[in-house]
């Protein structure tokens, strides 16, 4: 997948990366999430008002192959990786991306509330919480409790008031841990961090020891193949090379 040799990103970049991928998971591919990383004025891209993403042009200096380069370099360490939906491929998140993606974004959505604080805003429209994923709802929440801070509980109640009741009782858990203000639990704070560092990281590629289902015999998969499978979205092979000779001269006789 990787045409040139691409330095290790840099854990910024990491971020940034998988925050663009947000907008268009299982919806878009490798092209149009380098042109919301590069500010392209694509048309699709301002159709899907994917300019008001806040990474949009975050790589603008960049050349969109360099920047593809860096998706790809995602998808080689276990960040992203491709879905093919028909003939589409789409972009999706690994168990890694997604770790580090749910953390990031229950923390711009915490700011936002912090910044709505800050300016007085009272009564939002709390709407857009609904139908989000909930593992990231609720990491939301646990943020919200280990801050403390009882000037959130006036949102919190108007959230109440409109979401599901599984998601309603969580809310209602962080409020009343604001109003008794309960001690935070640093330890879990502290793995959560941990966690975290670890997951940016990331995957070596790594060549694979496979075993043929004809012959029994292994035979190596390299990262090179790995990744030219992948991006065809073919599943890894069953056989060996010798075995695949084999069959393909069989067809043919």
């Amino acid at each position: 997948m990787l045409k040139a040799k691409t330095d290790r990103l840099s854990e910024e970049e990491i971020k940034v990366i998988l925050r663009a991928a947000d907008e268009i998971i299982a919806q878009g591919g490798r092209t149009l999430l380098a042109k919301i990383l590069k500010g392209s004025r694509d048309k699709k891209v301002l159709q899907l008002e994917l300019d008001k993403c806040p990474v949009y042009g975050y790589f603008k200096s960049e050349k969109l192959n360099e920047i593809m380069q860096k998706i790809d370099w995602m998808i080689d360490y276990d960040f992203l990786d491709i879905e093919y939906y028909g003939k589409l491929p789409m972009i999706i998140y690994t168990k890694r991306g997604w770790q580090i993606e749910s953390d990031q974004y229950a923390d711009e959505l915490l700011n936002e509330w912090k910044e709505w604080i800050k300016q007085g805003k009272q009564n939002p429209e709390m709407s857009y919480l609904k139908d989000r994923n909930r593992k990231m709802i609720l990491l939301l929440l646990e943020k919200i409790k280990e801050s403390g801070d009882q000037s959130f509980i006036p949102y919190l109640e108007l959230w109440e008031k409109i979401d599901y009741k599984k998601v309603r009782d969580a809310i209602r858990t962080t409020i009343n841990v604001l109003n008794r203000k309960e001690p935070i639990d640093h330890s879990a704070v502290k793995e959560r961090t941990e966690s975290i560092d670890e997951a940016l990281k990331g995957i070596e590629p790594q060549d694979l020891l496979l075993k043929c289902w004809v012959c029994g015999e292994r035979f190596t998969f390299t990262t090179g193949e790995q990744q030219f499978y992948k991006k065809k979205g073919f599943s890894y092979p069953k056989r060996c090379k010798k075995c695949r000779n084999e069959k393909d001269n069989a067809f043919f006789y």
